[in-house]
């Protein structure tokens, strides 16, 4: 089968969260599987589109509303990622360092509407230029959601009508929300049916796809139960079609993530040396930071927003910092400004207890799954968790809070079996317990080898998850 991906990331080249990782890996492993697949992304001026080498397949012409623009596909040269990667270059959208907010302000871009509409449109534009049309159109979050719309909807693209569309909620928090006014900028199509465009009075993109896509799907069993009580709103549509929806749990690329050949950690260590490759890491990383090897490391990575629960950590870290129980506390991950503006207060006045590095830095990010003792992931919302998976692929132990993907792939330590700590209550008080527990575990040496062995040994690869899209797919083209 060939599938097209459509996304606003895919690492290496565009990252701002989960979404990247996945994009940049399923497509490997379905090809690696005997599909077709290739991934269409915009084309942004960042430092990793900017030293590749692209050449150009395709030039065109579309509409925006009443403007016409032009844009460019290009596909990297050699496909080093694994799969094809397309990028369409829309001067005056994208050519732009940052993905959804502008690095310079801290604050989303005005445009982001007229952006991501504009690379909708361009994509099927391209794809009705097909002789040989793709069978599975897959579109992620919903940046990408207009696509079965305008598929189903727009004379335009009538061409594409036959082909299965998937819908992928990666992170329901986000719709794509807009004034229904924004309509006129979509092709042409039938005014009768502009509320499949339309959820509590105004343009919902994410609304949209889920009425329009053959299949919705969501990136955890769990996650998908939970859309239906927690979706931003989205609740009631979420419940009627559960009967085209269903959950499949992220996997991880472990070529990437593996401590046995990473090139981004100082020193490789297998699973028989992880004892001593663990401990060579953390010392490399308490070095950087000026704190104590010796000590627990809990680390949090990730976007400091709030279904990160990213505005509990200040106060449980004080809390920890002010108390008897000596712990190192290091963060990396950007967001809101406030936060920054809090942890480079608390950095600056616990040397040697807490360090924040406030900015995207994958080589970091490494290096901090090799050398932390824990990773902490307090979300309120984890539709699936990358985090936890490569933490354990590093053997670093889990906290995490009971809730989404993090259900479904740590189990308590508690528990006959159990490898990681959760927690269930979004309060400092059942947070404060879960690094309790954490810091007993450290203390107890036997046990904590234990759970490391435990967790390096865990398959959470694309393996099994690529098998599940290609069933899911096959079914699709059937129907």
């Amino acid at each position: 089968m060939k599938i097209v991906h459509f996304s606003s990331e895919c690492y290496p080249a565009a990252k701002a969260g989960g979404l990247g990782d996945v994009v940049g890996s399923l497509p490997k492993y379905l090809n690696l599987k005997g599909q077709e697949a290739e991934v269409v992304i915009p084309k942004y001026h960042n430092q990793w589109m900017n030293n590749q080498l692209f050449e150009t397949v395709a030039t065109q012409t579309a509409q925006l509303g009443n403007d016409e623009f032009h844009f460019s596909v290009e596909r990297l040269k050699g496909d080093p990622l694994g799969f094809p990667l397309l990028v369409i270059d829309i001067p005056g959208r994208f050519d732009r360092p940052g993905v959804y907010i502008d690095p310079w302000s801290g604050h989303g871009y005005w445009d982001e509407l007229e952006r991501f509409m504009s690379f909708q449109i361009a994509g099927l534009s391209w794809l009705n230029t097909w002789g040989d049309k793709p069978d599975i159109i897959h579109c992620h979050d919903h940046h990408t959601a207009l696509i079965p719309f305008m598929i189903t909807q727009s004379e335009h693209f009538r061409q594409l009508r036959d082909i299965p569309t998937v819908v992928t909620v990666h992170n329901a928090e986000y719709h794509g929300r807009h004034e229904m006014a924004k309509a006129a900028l979509l092709p042409p199509f039938n005014p009768d049916q502009a509320g499949l465009l339309e959820w509590e009075g105004q343009l919902n993109s994410l609304a949209a796809g889920l009425k329009t896509s053959w299949q919705v799907t969501t990136v955890s069993n769990t996650y998908m139960d939970e859309l239906q009580q927690n979706s931003n709103g989205l609740e009631a549509l979420f419940a009627f079609e559960q009967g085209k929806s269903r959950g499949i749990i992220n996997g991880i690329d472990n070529a990437v993530w593996n401590p046995e050949t990473d090139p981004l950690i100082e020193h490789n260590y297998s699973y028989r040396g992880r004892k001593s490759g663990k401990k060579k890491n953390k010392e490399v990383l308490c070095a950087q930071f000026s704190l104590n090897p010796e000590l627990p490391t809990i680390s949090f990575i990730g976007r400091l927003v709030r279904e990160k629960g990213a505005d509990l950590l200040p106060d449980l870290f004080r809390r920890f910092i002010y108390s008897d129980v000596e712990v190192n506390f290091v963060l990396l991950g950007t967001g809101d400004p406030q936060l920054h503006d809090i942890f480079a207060s608390i950095k600056n006045n616990h040397v040697g207890f807490f360090d924040a590095t406030l900015e995207y830095n994958e080589r970091l990010a490494h290096q901090m799954y090799a050398g932390s003792d824990f990773i902490l992931m307090p979300s309120r919302v984890e539709p699936c968790g990358l985090n936890q998976m490569f933490a354990m692929r590093y053997g670093t132990v889990p906290i995490v809070r009971s809730v989404g993907g993090l259900i479904d792939t740590v189990k308590d330590i508690d528990e006959e079996g159990g490898y990681g700590i959760r927690f269930d209550g979004f309060n400092l008080e059942d947070a404060d317990y879960a690094l309790c527990r954490a810091v007993n575990l450290y203390k107890d040496q036997s046990k904590m080898a234990d759970v490391v062995s435990t967790i390096m040994k865990l398959d959470f690869s694309w393996d099994r998850s690529a098998r599940e899209y290609i069933q899911m797919y096959t079914h699709l083209t059937n129907l």
